[in-house]
């Protein structure tokens, strides 16, 4: 795991553009290997691998990769708003985008993995340890007219060491971060889909206009076209009328001189 890396980055003009680019590409494959390696540590939970010390680097590593996520979010929804220069940037801006919003998954599915068998897990020791069977599974007293609020685990233990209550108390905690955490990629999925959505929208008006521009450009073309044929057949008609008058005239002075 990459022990630090570049945060959000806001860019003036489009001059930072490849800069900001590069800083996204980074992040995007930095959170990949990480998540990378979330899944091999998960993999090991409940197994003669598993140790509180692979716990403490799973958390190291979800904490960061979390933060990560929401710097490249930030960045990634302010190189959205920004007009592409030319059309490899728009390709570009459009990779990264999905590219991230890919590994943003991936890293979430991740999170839900651990924090069900971090949950399987509290619920086994307690039902071991405790009695009291399941502990997220609030259903049976709130039917009771209990408060829907856990006892402290202090009054639920009958012959558990500290060391091992303060081992469990510290999954709760975890799972609780990594709900939240959830929770915040939720948010962070539905701010890119209304920011796409409403670009997507700006996209169709403005080829609604340079479409409906076109056919004004065309229209007034043909108009022009039609104005300028009635102009020359109009001419024509001029000049034809005033040969006609010419030879009328002619005509006339002919027969009116005398002859001798």
């Amino acid at each position: 795991m990459e022990a630090s890396y570049q945060g959000s980055v806001s860019y003036e003009n489009n001059e930072n553009f490849q800069r900001i680019s590069q800083t996204i590409a980074s992040n995007i494959k930095k959170m990949s290997q990480n998540v990378s390696s979330m899944s091999k540590m998960i993999s090991q939970l409940q197994t003669p691998q598993d140790s509180q010390e692979l716990r403490n680097q799973l958390r190291q590593i979800q904490n960061y990769t979390q933060k990560m996520a929401k710097d490249t979010s930030t960045m990634i929804m302010e190189m959205m708003k920004t007009p592409a220069d030319s059309p490899a940037d728009k390709l570009t801006r459009d990779r990264l985008r999905d590219e991230y919003m890919a590994t943003l998954n991936a890293f979430q599915a991740t999170q839900k993995v651990a924090a069900q068998k971090t949950k399987e897990d509290v619920r086994k020791a307690k039902a071991q340890n405790f009695k009291i069977g399941d502990p997220f599974d609030l259903g049976d007293r709130a039917e009771s007219g209990e408060s829907a609020r856990p006892r402290p685990l202090q009054q639920q233990l009958t012959a558990q060491s500290e060391t091992e209550l303060q081992e469990l108390e510290e999954r709760e905690r975890d799972i609780r971060q990594l709900e939240n955490d959830i929770m915040d990629v939720n948010s962070i999925f539905k701010k890119l889909g209304t920011m796409i959505h409403e670009q997507g929208s700006v996209v169709n008006s403005i080829e609604s206009s340079v479409e409906y521009a076109s056919q004004n450009v065309e229209s007034a073309t043909r108009e022009l076209n039609t104005a300028a044929t009635y102009k020359n057949k109009l001419r024509k008609k001029k000049i034809y009328l005033a040969i006609f008058l010419i030879i009328v005239v002619a005509i006339i002075l002919i027969i009116a001189i005398p002859r001798g």
